[in-house]
């Protein structure tokens, strides 16, 4: 059990990793790219502090932050132009979505002054104009660097509403990444074992219910751990106004198998929010 506990650790540090990779670093080569021979020093500046570990890898804000702050400036400097419109494609890259650029130029608007606002909004509708084609599915994937994977049809029978599986590893620790539309939900269900056993599931994206049977329900957001001893009733999904995505882990035992149980009703569902 000791030597699992270690891999599960390992696994959990390297998801980590990635996920640092992927969210929160950029590297930018425009500078030397344009600029590198004329002018060298202004280029390093550019790529090296302002893009580098100095400016916008300062993991203080996130990357998705990082950007609504430049866009917010820009917009107040009057400067919107094809940096601005760049700023905006690299900020929806970021996570920024329709409603967020939406609030902040309204926001803005006050601020920085009506016309450079109808200025803003003529370009983010042009960088955000794909969305009104892209499903809620979609966006949500642009959220995690997991996959959201393909309808849970073999245990669907099980669930509350639409639920996706992806699986991501099947060697050493095999574990899945479950993908739940807004208050979609799992059967109460139980994970037998005679030793060991359970299951462990780590938030990536979304918001979240778990719940033990005779306990609170527990709010999942992303970056969460819940550990779920063998032998323990208990449910988990998403909440009513969100996607929520979770990594599930079978804990390895002796003598383990599933014991899928009653639904969680509506009616108890809508007490949680």
């Amino acid at each position: 059990m000791k030597k699992t506990i270690t891999a599960l650790t390992a696994v959990l540090m390297a998801l980590n990793n990635i996920s640092i990779m992927a969210q929160n670093k950029i590297t930018q080569t425009a500078g030397r790219n344009v600029l590198g021979e004329f002018a060298p020093k202004f280029a390093e500046l550019n790529d090296d502090v302002l893009f580098g570990e100095a400016v916008w890898n300062d993991s203080t804000l996130s990357l998705h932050d990082h950007s609504m702050v430049t866009i917010s400036i820009l917009l107040g400097k009057g400067l919107v132009d094809s940096s601005f419109r760049s700023h905006l494609e690299m900020g929806k890259k970021h996570g920024i979505t329709r409603k967020e650029i939406a609030a902040l130029l309204t926001q803005a608007a006050f601020y920085a002054g009506w016309p450079n606002a109808w200025a803003g909004f003529r370009v983010a509708k042009e960088v955000w104009a794909e969305d009104d084609a892209a499903t809620e599915k979609e966006r949500f994937q642009q959220q995690m660097i997991f996959p959201v994977g393909e309808p849970n049809t073999a245990y669907a029978k099980y669930f509350t509403g639409n639920s996706y599986l992806a699986p991501i590893s099947k060697e050493q620790i095999p574990f899945n990444n479950v993908t739940f539309e807004p208050r979609c939900r799992n059967n109460w269900h139980i994970h037998h074992a005679t030793k060991g056993g359970g299951q462990m599931l780590v938030c990536v994206a979304g918001r979240g219910w778990y719940q033990e049977e005779g306990k609170p329900a527990v709010r999942m957001l992303p970056g969460d751990v819940i550990h779920i001893p063998a032998n323990v009733k208990h449910w988990h999904g998403a909440a009513a106004d969100s996607w929520f995505a979770h990594l599930a882990f079978e804990i390895p035992g002796e003598n383990t198998s599933n014991e899928w149980l009653e639904p969680v009703t509506d009616e108890y569902y809508n007490k949680l929010e």
